[in-house]
This record gives structure tokens, C-alpha cells and sequence, in this order.
């Protein structure tokens, strides 16, 4: 039910209690085990655990003194510590298999070992080195709330199931590790669980789907009547199941993406039953005979639908093939609106016809009050007999299914009370009295805009209107943002040492800063989830998947409750204050940012720079980012480079001609130092069903000591003369103090350094980049170093321009479909210019409410709109020449066209708008917990809002002023249109009458 480019931790789970560290391990590597069994499962990585191992520390000088090189214990602790087969044996009629065992059952063993010089001295191994049975230095660090924990970070394989996942790692710990394999005194904690918020997501769209088809009905019921209002919103039901009977075969699964579509389908999938319906009804206050009524309304407005549906559609085509990382994460949306609309264009035709020859009834057919009365009561005794019926289900299992069910067949029962004796002498009100009121005012003002010359003023009016919208746009200078911001889930504050640090010093300058987040958060914040800590493992980048220990990195994760469970100030606010309470802390580069709705794009503000020449590369990438530090450029967060130029190295550089001399090679030396301090695996030493690493090297004093090292001596056999002989390090090589680069990166074969930094509160990138692009410009760099922003700016500009070839192809399509019903170019275009027109809505209401942009979803809601809004100008242009062919004057046709279509055209627009208010104000209704809880969790809000009101406001704006422009402009173009050809027919003939003079 996700959709997911990159593998990045779905949860974090804690191993603590009062025990030690490898103690903790042992549990933690069982979760492990079981955890990476599960098919949805890539990996999960231990933080903050001790590696248990055998160490050999060797004594450098008493090993000199037994001429013992680290070779020869290497070879003897491997010769010793072995089990072997020897094959079998037949004894009295048996076959045997014999089996010699010498593996090390305790360390007394492995220290009495005899290890043979090269030589030939023999010595005991206890007698040169130190055999312990210890813990590798700790390599990472974890804390939970500032409790020291093991944390398990599970990584997700792309593509699988992020719930379905979830759910199986809870059965395991449930089921199998906490009431089972583990103490019970073992604390298990599950924290920074995506899954949540996908639920939650998943559960707000479809309480969204479930509001907006309750207000489409009940608007739909005041122009139609309750029996034809639920039958035109069953079309949503139905054409989604159709849709869900496809999606399958796609490869599609229920997704928030997917969800939207729904969201965004809703309002607009009952257009083609609203006008379907509609004019049934209609047809049938004239025509008896509902059988007669269904076919003669249905064939009538078959034309209009599907061309209306077409030019629907025609946008959401191109947008299909949307490109890239953005077009792979919106992609779902155009194919689920394509596969839903084709549905309903089926359930308009068949289904809505069938519902309608079945249960209309006559308009004028006087009601039979005793009868309506006798109706009532049996719906509302039905519905409290099923009640009581699932309330003693819920006295026998205490099932919450049931108890809500009883609460549902309740409402349903108060609901017929309420529309009967209440709610239906509105309807009567509204049908007898203020809809004829209103259209008796449409007509006046109909009237009056097509009268004389009164369609060119309102021509010049609108067009005025567009260059007037977009002037105060520009005034107004609404922030563009590439994607809706949102408000953090998850806070991450990221600490960077300078290369070679120490992870415990790393360790300690993290406690301090997580100590001054826990100081903003507050003790026992309601808020807040969990505040976890990684050293090392798990600090990087969430788009780094590596799993390099990085001891200089640390990171403090802030994960905060669900939204609809807050009761705090907003968690932006929280990152402003970690922001500036982290600060000011020597020696470490602190970088404060936030979960982020959305595919995963590039930083907001990353400025590549290139180069072949490695030098001046360095150089102009240093200048460049003092200069932009020196400027402080507002909105710049902490500007960083990518490349490391100072990691601290010593350089054991080798006087080959010397070693030459000596016969030794600079492999063998190179070698001895590796296994003298990194180390050499030489065997396993088991225990139970358990092996630990037996490591060789020399010991601490003399690894940690470069003085030491460099005058280790190194025995070789003098191939001349077939003798062992000994140098010290320091005759053929000396050391060099010196930093060096951490590492070189490349693109397109180039060396490239980036610079890179978040944006601040209140800010946008979009205006950060502009400022420094003209920087860039103007900085002087050496030849060849080139200086290009990156990161989000080239999704966007990527975006930007397939929005663009979108629209036209889109306004193509559309175009191509109107002249192939009208065959007509001036329908067309008047058609046409709804769809320009109606960005002046849209930037209107971005201006009055005082709204960003967002060029995805501002985008795709104009694309979007395009074809939403021609649908029901076809309406119009279509029964107005429909009307002209029956005998009806031109005016006269356009008047009774627009009195005609009025109702399904602020039907259909009515209806699309109320199925996106929902999700564009972010009213939240969770109708389970309602039944089941009595607790209907009511919020305002939230992340769906967040992310996707920019598009449904979008559309609402736009198509609250299209709808004025159907109904006003449409026929006030029509008459110019009109006028124009008979001038220019008048004109012809005219001249026709000169040249036959």
C-alpha cells in the first residue's frame, strides 16, 4: 500500500534492560535473524552493540626476542584449531568415520599452544602474547530518550509492502521473540514506524472519499430528489470497483497516490450520471412513459458525454508518460483517473438508465402522505431491528465490528427521521421556490450579456481581467515551491566531526547536542514519540544506503506522534528551535532538517562544481563557498562541501632502493604493519553454536605507538643465501604526518565537489537559487571548472517543462476532439478559451487567500483543469445548435440552452468542487472509530492537506470561475461568433453582387 524509491529504515526497534551490551546483542542478532527472514525485509542493521571476539595480542618486543613473527602464530594457532575427517574404518562389521578434533575448547589451550619459529625455536604462545576473550571497540552508539539501547534499523526492500511488512515484524516480536525466545524482563521498543503514518494516510483519504460522496449526494438530492441523488452517487461505488477489477492487471496496488486519483475521480465521476439522470427526469415531466424517457434523454446527451469525458481525459494521457523520478511517483494518478472515467462513462450509459427505468418516479405523481408516513416507519424500524440484532452479537463476543454496526443501523435510523420530517420540506422549498427564483435571475442576466454589443464588452472584461490577475500576481509575489512544504514527522539533526574523529568523541559532542534537543522538547512532551541517537552506523545521509561505519557522523532522530493525536504547538516551530539551539558547538558542522513529502529529489540548494584539474578544482570550490558563507545570503542554512581535504593520514613512505638491497618487498611490509594493527582473522573460536573471530595483531601500547611500529622488525628468509634474517622498519622506511583527501568523486567521467545546504523556514530554494546563479555567474573560476546548481532545481526544471508540453498536447487533444464532433472552429476555440481563461480563478484565489504555488501540484491542477472545464462548454455549444435545429432563433437557443443546461452544469462543477473540499480544507472524519469508539476523531489538518490541498484548491478556484464562464461567456461568444459569420457571409455576397454588375 506505499509506493517507495530507496531503501531507507521503516522502523527502529530498542533492545534494552539490565543487562550488558553483548548480552543485549545475543537478543538483538535473534530479531535480526528472524526480522531478515520475512520476504519484505533487504536488511537490518545493529547499531550500538559489542562484537565479541578472541584477541591475540602480541607483545612485539618478547616476540622479537623468541624470533616469533606474527606469520608464525598465524600458521600455528591455524594448524591447531582444526576438526578434520580422516574417512572411515571398518571394525567388527561397522563402517566408522573418523574424525580427528583439535578446535580450541577453552583459552587455557590456545595459550599453551607451541609455536614453532622459523628459526626452529619453539615457544609457548602465553609466553610472547596476551590471549583474551574480549569485545572489539565499540563502533557505533545508540540511545533511546537518552538511554543507551542496541537499535535495530530494518530496511525495506523497494517495491514490497510497507504495511504488510510492518505487520509481519510485529507478529514476529509479538508472537514469536518477546513472548517466547525473550526474557520477560527484555524491553522491546518499536519507534519511527512509517507504517503509521501510511495508515493514517490511507485511513483520512478514504474517510475524504467517504465525506465527499455524502456531499455530492446531498447536493445532488435537493435538485433531484433522495431516490435519484443516491442512485447518481452510486455511480462513484460502482466505477471504482470497475477500476479496482483493472488495477490488478497493471501492477497496481492501493496506494496514497492511488488514493488521490479516487479523491480526485469522485466529484467528477458522477458528471456523466448527473447529466445522464438529469435529463431523464427532465424528459420524463414531459414523456409519461419512463421506459420512452430513459432512451429518448440517454441517446440525446450521448454526443456531450463522450466528448466531454474524451476531453476530460485528454490531459491525464500525456501526463501518464510523465518522466523521471517525479513522473514515477505521480504516474498512478493520471491511469487511475483514465481507468476510472472510462468506468464511468459504462455505469453512465447502462447502469444509471437501468436505476432510473427502476425507481423513477413521475414528477408530477401526487404523493401519498399515509403511504410516505407507513415508509418511514418501516425503514426506521428495519434499521433499529438490525441494531438490536448486532448489539446481541456484541453481548455474546464483545466484537467491535458489531457494536458498530448497531451504532451504523442507529444513524441510519435517525437519518431517515431527519430527512423525512425535516430535511424534506427544504428540498421541496428549494425545488418549488429558490432554484425557479434563481433561474429566473439567470435568465435576466443571460438576457442582458448577450443584448448588442454587451458580449464584446464582456470579452474585453475577461481579457482585461487575465492581464490584470496576472499583474497583481506579480505584485502580490506568492512563494513558488517545487513541492508543497509539510510539516516534519520526524526531525534529524545531523552532527559531522572532521574526518578521523573518534566515534567517542563523535559519541560525546552528539550527547551534547541531544542533550539541548531534549532541553527544547521538554520532559514527557505529549508530542513527541521517541528521540533516538546514532553514532557511526546509521548517521549518514537517509539517501546514503551504504552501511560504512562513518565514526566522525552522528545523528538525533525526533519522531513525533501522529498529527490527529497532537496537542502542541506545530512541529515547525520545533525545528526552528533545535535549529538555534544546536548551534555555536567548535569543531562540529550541525545541520538541522525535516521529513519530506514527496519523491526523493536532490537537496534544495546543491551547486556542483566541476573540473579536470584536481587543484584548481579544490580551489575555486573553497572560494566560491567562503565567498557565499561571507555574503549570507538569507534562507542558507550551513552551506557544506562534500569533499574532505584534510583527512589526517601517516604516510610510512618506503626507501625502495634500500629495501631492494635487503630483499624484501614492499607487499611484505605492507602486510606486516596491516596484521600488526588492523589486525588478522586467524581462526574461530566456537562456542555452544556460537564462533568468535580470533584476531591477531600486536598489542595496544605498541599499535597505538607510531614510534613503536616503525621499529618493528621485519623477518624475511634472504632468498641468496636461504637465511632468516631481521631488519627494523626505520632502515628502509620513514613516516610523514600528513592529510590528505578523504576521496575524489566523479560525474560523467569529471571530478566534481558539491556544495550543498537546506533552506530555512520561510524561505523558499526557488529564491536562493536565483540569487545564486547570479552569483555564479560573475565569480571568477579557473578554465575548465564549471560552476552548475543541481539537486531539486533540475527535477523542477524538469517538471516545469514536461507540464508545459503536457498542457499543449493536452489543449491539442482537446482540440482535435471538438472539431471532430462540432466541425467548427469558431465552437471550438470558444470552447478553447474556457480552458485559458480559467487560470485567472486560479491565480485569483491565489492571490486573495495569499497561497504558494507549488509547481507540481499547481501545475498538474492547471493541466488538469483544462480538460475538466470543457466538458460542460460542450454542454452548452452542443444543445444550443441542437435547439437551433428544432426552429429556435439564435438568442432565443442560446437562452433556452443555457435555462436547459444550467442545473447539470452547477451539478457537475457542484460536484466535482464538494468532492475535493474535503481533502483542500483537510477536515478529517474517521468514520470506523465513530461507529465502533463513539469517537468520530474530528481534526482539521495533517499531512494529506498539506501535500495535497495546493491541487485541490487549484481546481476549485478554477473551476468556481469556469463555471461563470460556461454559463455567461459560452453564450456571449457564441453570439460573437454568430455575428462574425453573417457579417462575413454578407460581405461575400455583397461582393458576389459587384462582380456579377
Amino acid at each position: 500500500m506505499d509506493i517507495d524509491f530507496s531503501e531507507i529504515p521503516i522502523m527502529f526497534i530498542q533492545i534494552s534492560g539490565n543487562y550488558d551490551l553483548d548480552q543485549l546483542k545475543k537478543y538483538a542478532d535473534i530479531a535480526q535473524d528472524h526480522i531478515e527472514s520475512l520476504n519484505e525485509i533487504t536488511r537490518v542493521d545493529i547499531v550500538g552493540a559489542l562484537e565479541r571476539e578472541i584477541q591475540i595480542n602480541v607483545d612485539m618486543y618478547k616476540a622479537q626476542a623468541a624470533s616469533v613473527t606474527l606469520t608464525d602464530i598465524q600458521r600455528a594457532v591455524a594448524a591447531e584449531n582444526l576438526t578434520i575427517s580422516a574417512g572411515n574404518i571398518t571394525t567388527y562389521g561397522m563402517k566408522r568415520s573418523i574424525r580427528v578434533e583439535g578446535q580450541f575448547t577453552n583459552l587455557d589451550v590456545m595459550r599453551n599452544i607451541v609455536i614453532k619459529s622459523s628459526s626452529g625455536a619453539s615457544v609457548y604462545l602465553k609466553d610472547v602474547a596476551d590471549v583474551q576473550d574480549t569485545f572489539k571497540e565499540q563502533e557505533s552508539f545508540s540511545r533511546l530518550n537518552g538511554q543507551n539501547v542496541i537499535t535495530l534499523n530494518v530496511v525495506k526492500k523497494s517495491g514490497k509492502n510497507l504495511l504488510e511488512a510492518s505487520d509481519n515484524i510485529k507478529n514476529i516480536l509479538d508472537n514469536e521473540l518477546i513472548n517466547k525466545e525473550f526474557p520477560k524482563d527484555l524491553k522491546v521498543s518499536l519507534t519511527g514506524e512509517q507504517s503509521r503514518y501510511t495508515r493514517n494516510t490511507l485511513e483520512e483519504l478514504n474517510n475524504t472519499i467517504i465525506i465527499g460522496m455524502i456531499l455530492v449526494t446531498i447536493v445532488l438530492m435537493f435538485f433531484m430528489g433522495f431516490t435519484n441523488a443516491f442512485f447518481v452517487g452510486l455511480a462513484v461505488p460502482l466505477s471504482m470497483a470497475m477500476a479496482f477489477m483493472i488495477m490488478p492487471a497493471l501492477g497496481f496496488t492501493m496506494n496514497m497516490i492511488v488514493m488521490f486519483g479516487l479523491i480526485f475521480a469522485l466529484g467528477i465521476v458522477v458528471d456523466d450520471a448527473i447529466v445522464v439522470i438529469e435529463n431523464i427526469h427532465r424528459t420524463h415531466q414531459k414523456q409519461p412513459n419512463i421506459i420512452l424517457a430513459a432512451k429518448q434523454a440517454a441517446g440525446e446527451v450521448f454526443l456531450p458525454i463522450l466528448s466531454g469525458t474524451l476531453t476530460t481525459l485528454a490531459p491525464f494521457f500525456p501526463l501518464a508518460f510523465w518522466p523521471g523520478i517525479v513522473g514515477e511517483f505521480m504516474f498512478y494518478i493520471p491511469v487511475t483517473l483514465i481507468i476510472t472515467l472510462f468506468a464511468s462513462l459504462f455505469v453512465a450509459y447502462i447502469i444509471n438508465p437501468v436505476f432510473a427505468v427502476s425507481f423513477m418516479k413521475h414528477e408530477y405523481d401526487a404523493p401519498d402522505n399515509k403511504k410516505l408516513k407507513k415508509r418511514m416507519v418501516v425503514e426506521v424500524i428495519v434499521s433499529l431491528g438490525l441494531a438490536l440484532l448486532s448489539y446481541g452479537f456484541y453481548a455474546v463476543n464483545h466484537s467491535k465490528t458489531a457494536f458498530g454496526f448497531g451504532n451504523f443501523f442507529v444513524f441510519i435510523a435517525l437519518l431517515f427521521i431527519f430527512f423525512h420530517l425535516l430535511l424534506k420540506p427544504y428540498i421541496k422549498w428549494w425545488q418549488e421556490t429558490a432554484w425557479p427564483w434563481f433561474m429566473r435571475m439567470y435568465e435576466r442576466q443571460l438576457r442582458f450579456f448577450i443584448k448588442g454589443r454587451n458580449p464584446w464588452y464582456m470579452l474585453i472584461s475577461v481579457v482585461a481581467l487575465l492581464f490584470l490577475t496576472f499583474i497583481a500576481t506579480g505584485l502580490r509575489n506568492p512563494k513558488v515551491l517545487f513541492f508543497p512544504e509539510n510539516m516534519p514527522n520526524s526531525i534529524n539533526v545531523r552532527v559531522e566531526m572532521p574526518v578521523g574523529t573518534d566515534q567517542k568523541i563523535t559519541d560525546s559532542v552528539t550527547k551534547i547536542v541531544e542533550g539541548r534537543v531534549l532541553k527544547v522538547l521538554g520532559k514527557n512532551n505529549p508530542d513527541v514519540e521517541s528521540v533516538i541517537t546514532n553514532i557511526a552506523l546509521g548517521a549518514g545521509d537517509d539517501m546514503d544506503f551504504s552501511r560504512n561505519l562513518s565514526a566522525e557522523k552522528g545523528k538525533v532522530t525526533v519522531n513525533f506522534v501522529e498529527y490527529k493525536n497532537r496537542i502542541g504547538i506545530n512541529t515547525t516551530e520545533y525545528l526552528d528551535k533545535i535549529r538555534q539551539a544546536v548551534k555555536g558547538i567548535p569543531g562540529a558542522v550541525i545541520s538541522t532538517d525535516k521529513n519530506r513529502s514527496g519523491p526523493p529529489t536532490g537537496k534544495p540548494v546543491n551547486i556542483e562544481i566541476t573540473g579536470e584539474h584536481l587543484p584548481d578544482l579544490i580551489n575555486d570550490a573553497a572560494a566560491f563557498k567562503n565567498y557565499l558563507d561571507s555574503l549570507q545570503i538569507p534562507g542558507i542554512e550551513d552551506l557544506k562541501s562534500d569533499f574532505q581535504a584534510n583527512k589526517p593520514e601517516i604516510a610510512i613512505k618506503i626507501d625502495r632502493e634500500r629495501a631492494n638491497h635487503e630483499g624484501i618487498s614492499t607487499g611484505q611490509i605492507a602486510t606486516e604493519i596491516r596484521t600488526a594493527v588492523l589486525g588478522l582473522e586467524v581462526s574461530k573460536y566456537k562456542v555452544d553454536e556460537d564462533e568468535f573471530p580470533i584476531e591477531l595483531r600486536y598489542s595496544l601500547d605498541t599499535r597505538e605507538n607510531i614510534n613503536r611500529l616503525i621499529d618493528l622488525k621485519i623477518t624475511y628468509r634472504d632468498m641468496n643465501s636461504g637465511l632468516l634474517r631481521q631488519i627494523p622498519l626505520s632502515s628502509v622506511a620513514k613516516i610523514d604526518y600528513e592529510d590528505s583527501y578523504g576521496g575524489i568523486k566523479r560525474q560523467n567521467l569529471k571530478r566534481i565537489i558539491t556544495l550543498s545546504s537546506g533552506v530555512l523556514t520561510g524561505y523558499t530554494a526557488n529564491e536562493i537559487v536565483a540569487e545564486v546563479n547570479k552569483l555564479a555567474k560573475d565569480f571568477p573560476l579557473h578554465e575548465g571548472v564549471q560552476i552548475k546548481l543541481t539537486g531539486e532545481q533540475e527535477d523542477q526544471a524538469e517538471t516545469s517543462a514536461f507540464l508545459g508540453k503536457a498542457m499543449l498536447i493536452a489543449i491539442g487533444l482537446i482540440f482535435f476532439i471538438l472539431i471532430t464532433q462540432f466541425n467548427s472552429l469558431s465552437k471550438t476555440l470558444i470552447i478553447l478559451s474556457e480552458v485559458i481563461f480559467s487560470v485567472i480563478g486560479v491565480l485569483l484565489g491565489i492571490v486573495i487567500f495569499n497561497m504558494s504555488i507549488s509547481i507540481i501540484m499547481t501545475g498538474l491542477g492547471i493541466v488538469a483543469l483544462g480538460g475538466i472545464v470543457v466538458r460542460n462548454g460542450i454542454l452548452i455549444v452542443e444543445f444550443i445548435d441542437t435547439l437551433k435545429e428544432r426552429g429556435l432563433k439564435t438568442r432565443e437557443a442560446i437562452v433556452q440552452a443555457g435555462l436547459t443546461r444550467i442545473t447539470p452544469v452547477i451539478l457537475t462543477a457542484t460536484a466535482t468542487i464538494l468532492g475535493l473540499v474535503p481533502l483542500a480544507v483537510g477536515f478529517n472524519l474517521n468514520f470506523a472509530t465513530m461507529f465502533t469508539e463513539l469517537n468520530p476523531q474530528i481534526h482539521i489538518g495533517g499531512d494529506n492537506v498539506m501535500f495535497w490541498g495546493p491541487l485541490s484548491w487549484t481546481i476549485i478556484f478554477g473551476l468556481s470561475f469556469a463555471t461563470f464562464l460556461t454559463l455567461i461567456f459560452v453564450p456571449g461568444m457564441y453570439i460573437i461568433a454568430y455575428e462574425m459569420k453573417i457579417r462575413l457571409k454578407r460581405r461575400k455576397s455583397n461582393k458576389m453582387i459587384v462582380n456579377n454588375d
